[in-house]
């Protein structure tokens, strides 16, 4: 996991759904929209965030997510993201 990823996660969990711009927005001073949401991919790879809709534009926490988050869950035990789909965003 990358420094940023927690930070995602957590503004996931205050705000229930969000869009990569937005988290971009509100939560970094200097990470763009584009590394965002390849961080989201990538979460949702790992089966820690998922998204709502099929365009891939606004994401929620999981169930993982929120254990990840609590302490409950150890992030190197989750599925490995696949960076071939990640890129390819399926």
């Amino acid at each position: 996991m990358k420094r940023e990823d927690e930070r995602i996660m957590e503004f996931l969990e205050e705000e229930g759904l969000s869009t990569a711009s937005l988290i971009s927005r509100e939560v970094f001073e200097s990470v763009s929209t584009g590394h965002v949401r390849e961080r989201l991919h990538m979460l949702a790879g790992a089966e820690l965030v998922d998204s709502l809709t099929r365009d891939r534009t606004h994401w929620e926490l999981t169930q993982a997510g929120q254990w990840y988050l609590d302490g409950d869950l150890d992030a190197e035990n989750q599925p490995r993201p696949r960076l071939g789909r990640v890129l390819r965003n399926d």
